[in-house]
């Protein structure tokens, strides 16, 4: 990868980066989401990107930096087409999580935060997916794979290898590419965000019991 941008993709992320400042009062509030772009374009949080950023919100590079190190969602070195992130936390880990993550691991090859030699999996084990209803989950480009095996999870990651579709349990009709979610999350909507459901029987299981039951919130102390 250049050091710099061409003058052609330095034009269209100022374009770009312009757009995402002016939603925020102060310009620097801009600076998760302008990260996220520079994932769209270079796959991490390259130098040139950290580079670009500084100069457009007149921070040093450090303190760009002291932000793209501190939250996990940005790489600082190139990331797969494909995050599968394996939750080994408390549920996902004791209903099998921890055994699915051994398996990937060995048959990729690859530990935590590693990628493939194709550049096409980045492996990360995630501490949770915020989905216990459905454990064990992996999640792919922050898609849901829910009720994970290791046989299942196994032939996720051909899949991927393979070239062929995903199409995860709840949530967009197919999984997109790190690039592509990572221009999702810079505020730039893809048209996807109705499709699937965005919550399933299991996570609903409380709400039903309620209505059908006809409990209802108790009132805080003081209201009427």
């Amino acid at each position: 990868m250049s050091d710099n941008y061409t003058a052609e993709a330095e034009a269209r992320l100022r374009e770009d980066m312009a757009e995402i400042i002016a939603r925020y009062p102060g310009s620097r509030s801009a600076l998760m989401p302008l990260l996220h772009l520079i994932q769209a374009e270079d796959g991490y949080v390259s130098p040139r990107g950290i580079a670009l950023c500084a100069d457009v919100l007149n921070l040093t590079r450090a303190e760009v930096s002291a932000v793209a190190t501190f939250y996990s969602q940005y790489r600082r070195r190139p990331n797969g087409e494909y995050n599968v992130g394996v939750c080994t936390n408390a549920l996902c880990g004791v209903m099998g999580g921890e055994i699915i993550w051994d398996r990937l691991s060995e048959y990729l090859g690859i530990g935590h935060d590693q990628t493939t030699a194709d550049g096409r999996i980045t492996l990360e084990q995630l501490e949770c997916n915020a989905a216990c209803d459905y454990a064990p989950v992996i999640m792919v480009n922050w898609e849901f794979f829910d009720n994970q095996t290791p046989t299942s999870a196994i032939e996720l990651v051909d899949k991927i290898a393979a070239g062929e579709d995903l199409h995860p349990t709840r949530g967009a009709d197919k999984v997109h590419t790190f690039k592509e979610i990572s221009r999702v999350l810079a505020g730039f909507e893809d048209g996807h965000v109705d499709e699937g459901p965005a919550a399933g029987p299991a996570s609903l299981v409380g709400l039903r019991y309620a209505r059908e039951r006809g409990w209802t919130a108790p009132q805080a102390v003081g209201e009427e």
